[in-house]
C-alpha cells in the first residue's frame, strides 16, 4: 500500500532513502553471511514464555522468514493485509515482523502491556486480518486471550501462535521450526513502483481521543534508524543487545534497522533483569547496548559499565524532559547516545560529550553525525505559533492512515500541508542559551514512563467497573506520572478491571501502599 505519490524518493526531500525495502536489506545480509549468528534469545526465555532459548544463523533466520511468509500467503491473506504481532522480546518477534514484510503484507506490532480492550481497539482501527502471538507470556495463557480479543473484531480471520499446547482455533506456527518445513518467497517485486514508498508497519500513538494508527513506509523507518546509526557510529557486523520491544517507531528504528544495516548479530533481552543484561553483553561481547534512558542511567550509577563495558549505549528517552534532567554519564569508556523520542512522530539522537551532560535541545535541523561536515539532515524541529513543538522531515509520516480517515470523525495522525506534525508538547526557549524546555505530557494524556494513556479512556474504564472509585494522576520523579486509585474494595476493582481487559497500568493504580513502596516500577514502565 502506498499513501501518496509512489514516485518520490530521497532526492525529492520527502519519501525515502532510495528504493531498498527492509526485506531486501535482510536478504542482502543473509546472502552475504549465511553461517554467521543473526538472532539470539534471552537466556531466561523459559521463565516468561514457551521454549528453550534459540540462536539462529542468517541462513536459519532466512529459512524461517520465508516459511512464515509462505504460510501467510498459503492462508489466503492478500498483499497489504495488516498482520498484528504481539510477542515478547524473543526471536519469533523479529521473525514474524520479517515474515510479514516478506509476504508483502503490513506489520502492526502491539505492546505486550496491552490487554484485551486496547488490542480490540487497535485491531478494529486498522482492519487487521490476523494476529500472531505466543502460547504463554508470564503466567498468562496469551493465545487464549488473543482468541477472546479476536472474537470481538470482525476483520480478524486467523490467530497464529508460536508455542506448545495451543488452544483450539489457533493456527500453530511452531512447526515452521522443523527442518522439513521451508518456504521460497523472495522479497516482493513491486514492479515500477518505488518499493520503499510502500507502508511497512503501523504503530499506535495515543492522543486525548484514544488510539491513533500511524503508518510508516520502509524509507521513513530507514530514516529513523539511520539517525541512531550515524550518531552512534555503529560499526559493520556489530553485536547488538537490545532491551527495547520493537512495537513502536523508536523500538523498530533503534533495534531492527541498526541490526540489518550492520549485518551483525542481534541479542534480545526481555525487560528487565540487570544481572542477566550485564552477563549478556559480556558473554556475547556486545559492542552496542540499546536501553530505555532511565535504565541506562541507573546501571551507570551502579557502576555496571565500569568493567567489560560495551563501546556504546543507545538510550531511548520517551520523556525528553527526563533526558534534560538526567545525571552526568560516568562511564568514559562507553559512549552514550541519547535518543529523545517524540511519541510516534520522530526521534532525535545526540552523543554526550566529555562533560557527560546531555546536549541541550534546540529547534532547527537534526543533522547526524552532529560533529561531521557531511552530516545528513533527517528531521527539523519547529516552535509553532502557539508554543508547541512540531517536526517534519524524512522520518516523519506524510499521510494519515487508513486512507480517508480525515472524513470519518475518528481520531487520526494529523499532518500539516507543509509536512509538519505537532507533537503537542509545550516548547519554551531559554532566553539566555536558546535551549528548549519541554513538557512531555500533552493535554488529556497520562504519560507513565513514556507509555501513553488517554485520560478519558482511563476514566471510562474505571467508571464501568465501579462508578464510586476515584483515580488521580500524580507526578513521579522517576517515571514522570503515575495513576493512584482509591475504592471501597480495592481487590475487587483490580480484578474487575483485569476481567474487562483494561490496560494493566490502570489496574496497577489500585495497589496497597505497602506493595507499591516495595516495588520498583521504573524498569517495567520504561
Amino acid at each position: 500500500m502506498i499513501l501518496g505519490d509512489p514516485t518520490l524518493s530521497v532526492a525529492d526531500g520527502a519519501h525515502g532513502l532510495g528504493r531498498v525495502t527492509i526485506s531486501e536489506l535482510f536478504h542482502y545480509a543473509a546472502r552475504r553471511r549465511p553461517d554467521a549468528l543473526a538472532l539470539a534469545d534471552p537466556a531466561n526465555r523459559s521463565d516468561f514464555t514457551d521454549g528453550k532459548p534459540k540462536r539462529l544463523s542468517y541462513a536459519e533466520t532466512n529459512r524461517m522468514v520465508a516459511a512464515i511468509a509462505a504460510r501467510l500467503r498459503g492462508m489466503g491473506l492478500p498483499t497489504d493485509a495488516v498482520i498484528a504481532i504481539q510477542l515478547p522480546n524473543i526471536v519469533e518477534n523479529i521473525l514474524a515482523m520479517l515474515g510479514v514484510l516478506r509476504a508483502g503484507m503490513i506489520a502492526a506490532p502491539l505492546p505486550l502491556l496491552w490487554r484485551r480492550a486496547d488490542v480490540v481497539a487497535a485491531l478494529a482501527r486498522v482492519g487487521a486480518k490476523a494476529l500472531i502471538v505466543c502460547g504463554r507470556a508470564g503466567a498468562s495463557d496469551y493465545c487464549q486471550f488473543a482468541l477472546q480479543a479476536a472474537a470481538e473484531v470482525f476483520s480478524i480471520r486467523y490467530i497464529c501462535a508460536f508455542g506448545a499446547d495451543l488452544p483450539d482455533g489457533a493456527v500453530s506456527f511452531e512447526d515452521l521450526f522443523s527442518d522439513n518445513v521451508s518456504g521460497h518467497l523472495l522479497p516482493l517485486d513491486r514492479g515500477r513502483d518505488n518499493p520503499a514508498a510502500h507502508v511497512a508497519a503501523i504503530t499506535f500513538d495515543v492522543g486525548d481521543s484514544g488510539l491513533v494508527p500511524v503508518a510508516r513506509t520502509h524509507s521513513e523507518l530507514f530514516a529513523g534508524g539511520l539517525a541512531a546509526i550515524l550518531e552512534s557510529r555503529l560499526p559493520p557486523e556489530a553485536n547488538i543487545l537490545s532491551a527495547l520491544l520493537p512495537a513502536t517507531f523508536a523500538g523498530l528504528s533503534l533495534t531492527l534497522l541498526p541490526w540489518l544495516f550492520s549485518g551483525g548479530a542481534l541479542f534480545l533481552h526481555h525487560p528487565f533483569n540487570a544481572d542477566l543484561l550485564a552477563w549478556q553483553w559480556r558473554e556475547d561481547r556486545c559492542t552496542t547496548v540499546i536501553l530505555p534512558g532511565l535504565v541506562a542511567m541507573r546501571l551507570d550509577a551502579a557502576g555496571a559499565f565500569a568493567e567489560e563495558a560495551p563501546h556504546s549505549v543507545i538510550a531511548a528517552w520517551r520523556e525528553p524532559q527526563a533526558l534534560m534532567q538526567s545525571a552526568r554519564w560516568r562511564a568514559p569508556q562507553t559512549a552514550l547516545i541519547d535518543v529523545a523520542v517524540f511519541g510516534e512522530a520522530a526521534l532525535a539522537p545526540s552523543r554526550r560529550g566529555p562533560s557527560g551532560r546531555p546536549m541541550p535541545f534546540k529547534s532547527g535541523p537534526v543533522a547526524v553525525p552532529r560533529d561531521s561536515s557531511s552530516a545528513v539532515t533527517l528531521a527539523e524541529f519547529i516552535r509553532t505559533s502557539h508554543g508547541t513543538l512540531a517536526v517534519r522531515g524524512p522520518m516523519v509520516p506524510h499521510h494519515a492512515y487508513p486512507p480517508g480517515v480525515e472524513r470519518s470523525g475518528l481520531p487520526y495522525f494529523r499532518i500539516g500541508q507543509d509536512g509538519t506534525v505537532d507533537t503537542a508538547q509545550r516548547f519554551v526557549t531559554h532566553p539566555g542559551t536558546g535551549a528548549a524546555v519541554l513538557n512531555s505530557a500533552p493535554s488529556g494524556v497520562v504519560v507513565i514512563g513514556g507509555y501513553r494513556l488517554a485520560l478519558r479512556e482511563v476514566e471510562d474504564a474505571l467508571r464501568r467497573v465501579d462508578p464510586e472509585a476515584k483515580l488521580a494522576v500524580v507526578a513521579d520523579p522517576v517515571i514522570g506520572q503515575r495513576l493512584v486509585g482509591t475504592a471501597s474494595n480495592v481487590p475487587d476493582v483490580r480484578a474487575a478491571l483485569a476481567a474487562a481487559g483494561a490496560n494493566a497500568l490502570i489496574g496497577a493504580a489500585f495497589t496497597s501502599r505497602i506493595a507499591r513502596s516495595a516495588a520498583d516500577p521504573s524498569a517495567d514502565a520504561a
